[in-house]
């Protein structure tokens, strides 16, 4: 396991992961990784961290308490000193104060843990020297060649010196190197320069194992950008052989250049000042000759003959596909053992997930992916990946039905739209061979989406009707469940009429608590997981803030109190049970939402009547849809609240798609609810919030991003032009 810890500076700025996803304040964090069941733990011990001041004091208490807990439950650090950082401000790349400070600081981590027995000095050294000194993204921000080897050298030099330090006091010492497991294809006219990037990958490796000499061709070619030649003689005579020489590998690590731009979108545009090219993850094109974790595996093992390790797999996606990578890298892992190459593990990484990494860590927070946990509640959650590297840990297979289905990585959705004819996948075989996830509410909203949603996921599914289940009947429910036996149900279905329900409350009832008590009843029964859906009127309104998923209920109406009273059943008879609470949901592929509405009105010029004094949270229906999926495979359950973050009015809402789609807002007549003469009351606040960390995106977002999909957002002439 791994914990995303980089300390980057930004100008004059630090950047902590560990401080945004909350390690310093859980005490419970490492039980937590001991319940993984995993052997070993990249821990971080950081520089920028604890000698963040020249000569002060070391404040050792939290890190002391966490390396001795994980040695009473069994896990193994190895301790991170540097994780993609230029050090504290004290210090540089360029006068030799980075890597005699390092030392320095490695000396006090072994004096203070004699026991510590594995160390990464710096990891990723050739990415970090890349972002530092050749992108300008990361502090120093230089962007010029002789920066960037200038950097890497600093880096190769101070672990050297470093684990001489620590060598000192423990002989026994081990390097663990870390560094990106990458590869460059291209077209026949680039491939000087896939050659040249292919060479370059190797370089941390070759400086440390003392291998990159005269002859090689990055020694020509850094003395030709202006190194000094006893910079690179240092490493021959001083090198330090890694006990393991760990990879990270992603799914961007492999690159394809091309010269036929305009096949790529204009973000992948790029050069090298010889030819203007398109740079991009060589995943997105149909490459005939082979590439993956395997080949560039095979190929570290050949080039440096020495035990392997994949130091961090994670991919940020939805969470099957999570489970997909992690699981394809365990299979392809033992595969290359069974073939003799010597790699001693896989690393879990980002167990508590990452932040920023959408904004290169150049921000403070950014976006957050989840890793093995999700914290963002402030507490761990386990997500299926959990599941699954427990199950692995174990050295057994994990037998999810999702994981019988290809990653996006190998569907040809994944290509650019300009290959889409060239290559074909039939995945429809496996498909069929694994159990189904079943969605009733075939002719709905919610049912529909699910459905489309899980096309796009891959997950194998099959879309019921009334006809083909009534939940209403407790034989009929068991006989479907004997016939397809499904994994999970999602009940989508139910009576929507608010208004209705007033007068037909029995049929109102049997829908909506009645037949979603049956499913959950027979769900329990047969050990498969269930999902159904609430509402924002099982509140009052009284509270005036949002309500979260802990607050009491207390219905206004018919609707409401079925609502309030099929939850009520469902956790007593299934306490597994995932129950969504959700508000106003709208969606692009339906005509029947509040926005395809109120856009209907205004296109045949009718007024739109909508109450200014009533605050929600609309949600949109992809949000809430690829949300449930993650949560359904996470195997939660009890009560969430799903909706976009923000409220509104509805006279509000009514505003926005008056401004997005550039109509008449005087066509909307806002007005107190009382005066809307609804016959079901309503709350005039039911804005809901999640005590539980889930977070869609803002509703104001959900709203335009709507508008895009549609096809209806308004653009002035001369950005439409």
């Amino acid at each position: 396991g791994g914990l995303e810890c980089t300390i980057n500076r930004v100008g004059n700025e630090y950047y902590d992961q560990l401080e945004y996803c909350g390690h310093y304040y859980r005490e419970e964090d490492i039980n937590s990784i001991s319940s993984l069941g995993i052997k070993m733990l990249r821990y971080p011990v950081l520089w920028e961290k604890h000698s963040s001041q020249r000569d002060t004091p070391v404040n050792w208490s939290f890190v002391e308490r966490n390396l001795l807990k994980l040695k009473d439950v069994g896990i193994t650090p190895i301790a991170g000193l540097v994780h993609h950082g230029s050090g504290p401000e004290y210090v540089n790349f360029f006068d030799g104060s980075f890597e005699n400070g390092l030392a320095e600081y490695a000396k006090q981590v072994a004096e203070k843990f004699p026991w510590l027995e594995y160390y990464t000095p710096v990891n990723e050294p050739l990415t970090t020297a890349r972002f530092c000194g050749l992108y300008g993204i990361w502090y120093p921000h230089k962007k010029d060649e002789y920066s960037f080897y200038k950097i890497l050298l600093s880096e190769c030099k101070a672990t050297i010196m470093a684990m001489k330090k620590i060598r000192e006091i423990n002989p026994d010492a081990k390097l663990i190197q870390t560094e990106d497991l990458s590869k460059c294809y291209s077209t026949p006219l680039l491939q000087y320069q896939a050659d040249f990037e292919n060479e370059r990958r190797w370089l941390s490796y070759d400086l440390l194992c003392g291998t990159l000499r005269p002859e090689h061709t990055m020694w020509k070619y850094m003395l030709y950008v202006g190194i000094d030649e006893n910079d690179l003689i240092y490493f021959i005579d001083n090198n330090c052989k890694p006990h393991t020489a760990g990879f990270n590998y992603y799914v961007t690590s492999e690159r394809y250049l091309d010269e036929d731009r305009d096949k790529y979108p204009m973000q992948c545009h790029g050069g090298n000042g010889r030819h203007l090219y398109a740079d991009t993850e060589a995943v997105r094109v149909p490459l005939q000759t082979p590439t993956g974790l395997a080949v560039l595996m095979r190929e570290a093992w050949q080039h440096l003959q020495i035990p392997l390790a994949i130091t961090e797999c994670h991919l940020h996606c939805t969470r099957e596909e999570q489970m997909r990578w992690f699981n394809e890298v365990w299979k392809t892992a033992n595969q290359l053992k069974s073939e003799g190459v010597d790699i001693r593990a896989i690393t879990a990484w980002a167990l508590f997930g990452l932040h920023g990494w959408n904004c290169l860590v150049t921000k403070p927070r950014g976006d957050y992916e989840p890793g093995v946990f999700n914290v963002s509640s402030g507490q761990l959650r386990p997500t299926a990946l959990a599941k699954l590297i427990q199950t692995l840990a174990k050295h057994q297979v994990c037998h999810h039905p999702v994981l019988e289905a290809d990653g996006w990585w190998k569907r040809s959705s994944r290509l650019f739209h300009s290959f889409n004819n060239v290559v074909q996948f039939n995945t429809e075989k496996r498909k069929r061979t694994c159990q189904p996830l079943l969605i009733i509410g075939k002719t709905g909203t919610l049912g529909s989406a699910f459905s489309r949603i899980c096309n796009e996921r891959n997950i194998h599914h099959l879309l019921l009707s009334r006809a083909d289940i009534d939940i209403t009947n407790r034989e009929a429910i068991e006989q479907v469940i004997k016939k397809l036996n499904p994994w999970a149900i999602i009940n989508a279905a139910g009576y929507v009429r608010v208004d209705d329900a007033e007068k037909e409350p029995e049929q109102c009832f049997q829908s909506n608590c009645g037949g979603a008590t049956f499913l959950a009843e027979a769900c329990n029964k047969y050990q498969i997981k269930f999902i159904t859906f609430s509402s924002d009127l099982v509140f009052d309104g009284s509270k005036n803030e949002p309500y979260v998923e802990s607050d009491p209920v207390n219905p206004l109406s018919i609707y409401g109190q079925s609502k309030a009273k099929a939850e009520e059943n469902i956790l007593s008879h299934n306490p597994n049970a995932l129950v969504i609470r959700t508000c106003g949901f709208f969606g692009p592929w339906d005509e029947y939402n509040f926005i395809s509405t109120t856009l209907a009105s205004f296109k045949q010029g009718r007024q739109v009547h909508v109450a200014k004094d009533v605050f929600v949270s609309p949600t949109y229906v992809p949000d809430l849809v690829n949300v449930c999926l993650d949560l359904t495979l996470d195997d939660e359950e009890g009560i969430f609240h799903i909706t976009n973050q923000g409220r509104t009015t509805w006279a509000d809402f009514a505003y926005k798609v008056a401004e997005l789609s550039a109509y008449d807002a005087s066509l909307i007549r806002a007005v107190p609810l009382i005066e809307m003469h609804l016959k079901a009351p309503r709350p005039y606040y039911s804005v809901l919030e999640s005590e539980k960390g889930i977070k869609l995106r803002t509703f104001e977002n959900a709203v335009e991003n709507y508008f895009e999909a549609t096809g209806n957002l308004y653009l002035p002439r001369s950005i439409a032009v």
